[in-house]
């Protein structure tokens, strides 16, 4: 018989904070079909709290696991179960069940599960990444049903054309997505990527083998895979060490994967601008709109180098 998970109150306080009432009672009822159905227990609440509810938990047939519940309107599951699907095991967790309307999964557990940002040696970090990357993209089995990069570009420029209060981010923005034009001439592979591709989505498994967990799912050149990696790899402060960090990561991509260092400069400036403008359209105040301003430049700052 399997064992329904209680949230303590703090649990249930950051849920109903981030999600509403609504999903918090959707999350209830899931975790008890769903325990029972798949014969779940040692549930675990993992506290994310971003688009979904992520819990450890052993499954009776399968082991070590981790249930996914999401809005199934984000529609967020559907595309990551597709990615997961079509890449069937190759370096990534394995999906064990599903039930995509409901907005449910049950995937492959990691043990241990440390992630890559435990690794304090950088060179180390960057030779899982290299051995990854190398072996992880695809052609898509059906890419008309997955979003695009350039779509994800073109739709953060058209929302930050709107912010009269950010129009130095939005210049920004607007700058990253004629690069993004410019590269795409050159680059116009369309395999699947994973999207979201940095260190606390490389997970440790068993046999010492490094996986990957959380695909975006998104179409593009394999390139724009790189920057996400390279921007989690700033620190809280922008510094001449951090500068020349930056740079000794792009030269050893540039050796390693076999692409321009001018292009992976470009691919993090790209990156990160759209990223500090989905922080203005999370509801960054005008007051941090000072420290995105500063990572966006920085990024362009290292155009040229």
């Amino acid at each position: 018989m399997s064992t329904h998970y209680l949230f303590h109150t703090e649990e249930t306080t950051a849920i109903l904070n981030r999600f509403g009432q609504d999903f918090y009672d959707k999350v209830v009822k899931d975790l008890a079909t769903y325990a029972d159905r798949w014969s779940l227990t040692s549930l675990q609440l993992i506290p994310s709290y971003s688009v979904n509810l992520v819990f450890r938990c052993h499954a009776e047939r399968y082991g070590d696991a981790v249930l996914k519940i999401s809005k199934a309107e984000y529609g967020g599951i559907r595309t990551e179960w597709q990615a997961l699907h079509h890449y069937a095991g190759r370096r990534m967790c394995r999906v064990f069940e599903v039930d995509l309307e409901a907005g449910v999964m049950l995937m492959q557990g990691m043990v241990p599960g440390t992630p890559l940002r435990a690794v304090d040696d950088l060179d180390s970090r960057l030779d899982v990444f290299c051995s990854l990357y190398r072996d992880m993209h695809l052609p898509p089995a059906e890419a008309d049903s997955y979003p695009t990069y350039t779509h994800w570009v073109n739709r953060i420029t058209d929302y930050m054309s709107t912010r009269s209060d950010a129009i130095a981010l939005y210049g920004h923005m607007r700058r990253a997505q004629e690069i993004l034009v410019t590269l795409s001439d050159s680059y116009s592979q369309q395999m699947l990527l994973h999207g979201d591709f940095h260190h606390d989505n490389i997970l440790l498994g068993e046999g010492g083998e490094y996986r990957i967990i959380d695909p975006k799912g998104v179409i593009g050149d394999p390139i724009f895979d790189t920057p996400r990696f390279i921007l989690n790899e700033f620190g809280d402060d922008i510094t001449p060490a951090l500068r020349n960090k930056i740079n000794h990561i792009f030269a050893v991509f540039e050796q390693r994967l076999q692409i321009p260092g001018a292009v992976l400069r470009q691919c993090l400036y790209i990156e990160t601008t759209m990223g500090v403008c989905w922080c203005v359209e999370d509801g960054a105040t005008p007051e941090e709109y000072v420290k995105l301003l500063k990572q966006a430049a920085f990024a362009e700052s290292l155009l040229n180098e």
